[in-house]
């Protein structure tokens, strides 16, 4: 008996060290890991994590996407122009749209240029004031059919396919140069002598230059006496508004009238006028459009007699009509801005609540 038990016990023994060896075993091929061992061990490699590339993308979410408006501007010819690409700029975000800006530098090429790179990223609207009236329906067509709806602002194109764009907004052009032809009638209705007028144009071919042209010639044709005797282009800059007068000053010694077709060539104009021993608004009479503050001070003068104004702040418009297009609503193809006139002395009332 005494040798049985002391066998047995030899057997019990190396039944439990056999057990441990296999949970030993058994722990290091995947058992699994107690509570606080889990607790110890990383969550996830990096590699595991999320990326960034699965995020949800903004096009997931339409409701947030901002409205993305592709403009086209001619350039920063101007105080005129610079206050009106402020009031978009300005416009566009306080509408909470996303603009996508580009300077022309007077330069239609860059322009097309411009127009096609807002195609290529898939703008929701087009908007541009055209440097010049014609060679547009190509590139125009080229955004009607990517689905992309344009907007004239400012500027009119003389496209005879109206459908390449939805609506023109901007002031008329003719009917400002009616009102400065409308003007000097009145003041020489009693004139029994000739009255010699010099004009200096806006960039040539541009809608401003060839309407304002045509509406003022249109009205001062009723009397005989108002005589245009030069006329040239300024390209709406006071550098060359004061080259070009200087030229008309030193072929004509009987100039009366100087009807520029922007404030900005008429300042440069009263430079030469000044240069020349001569007073402004009063040896020599100017007419001039925009009505920006530097114009409304020189009336204010006296160095202007009479300025039509030119709205430039067309930010709060152009945004109204970008949502009614997206919204497919009907908007007339014609939007005309509200504008009014200025002499010496209403310059002058005005001037200290002049925006631009």
């Amino acid at each position: 008996m005494k040798m049985f038990g002391k066998k047995w016990g030899v057997l019990a023994a190396l039944i439990a060290l056999m057990l441990a060896v296999a949970a030993c075993g058994g722990k290091n091929e995947g058992a699994s890991p107690s509570p606080s061992e889990s607790s110890k061990a990383p969550a996830a490699s990096e590699s595991a994590k999320p990326s960034e590339s699965a995020k949800p993308s903004e096009s997931a979410k339409p409701a947030d996407k901002k409205v993305v408006l592709g403009f086209a501007q001619v350039g920063a010819e101007s105080a005129w122009r610079t206050a009106n690409t402020k009031s978009i700029q300005e416009s566009a975000a306080q509408a909470g749209f996303e603009l996508k800006f580009s300077d022309a530098q007077q330069k239609q090429e860059n322009q097309i240029k411009a127009i096609r790179s807002f195609i290529q990223q898939k703008v929701d609207v087009i908007a541009f004031s055209p440097v010049v009236e014609s060679g547009w329906d190509t590139v125009l067509k080229e955004a009607k059919d990517a689905g992309i709806p344009v907007i004239l602002t400012d500027r009119a194109v003389d496209s005879k396919d109206t459908s390449l764009y939805r609506t023109f907004l901007g002031s008329d052009f003719v009917e400002e140069g009616r009102k400065a032809g409308q003007w000097l009638v009145d003041q020489y209705k009693d004139a029994s002598e000739d009255v010699n007028i010099v004009e200096l144009q806006g960039t040539t071919g541009s809608a401003p230059a060839n309407d304002r042209m045509a509406g003022f010639q249109e009205v001062i044709k009723t009397n005989p006496h108002l005589k245009i005797i030069a006329s040239q282009t300024g390209e709406f800059t006071r550098a060359k508004g004061k080259e070009v007068m200087q030229a008309f000053l030193q072929a004509h010694k009987d100039i009366d009238v100087l009807y520029a077709h922007n404030d900005d060539m008429a300042l440069g104009a009263i430079q030469a006028i000044e240069a020349a021993g001569l007073k402004p608004g009063t040896d020599i009479k100017i007419i001039s459009v925009d009505a920006v503050k530097d114009g409304m001070q020189a009336a204010s003068e006296g160095k202007i007699n009479f300025i039509v104004e030119c709205n430039p702040l067309l930010g709060p418009q152009l945004m109204e009509a970008v949502n009614a297009v997206l919204e497919g609503k009907e908007i007339p193809q014609r939007i005309v801005t509200k504008e009014g006139t200025f002499t010496s002395e209403q310059a002058k009332e005005a001037l200290p609540t002049r925006q631009y």
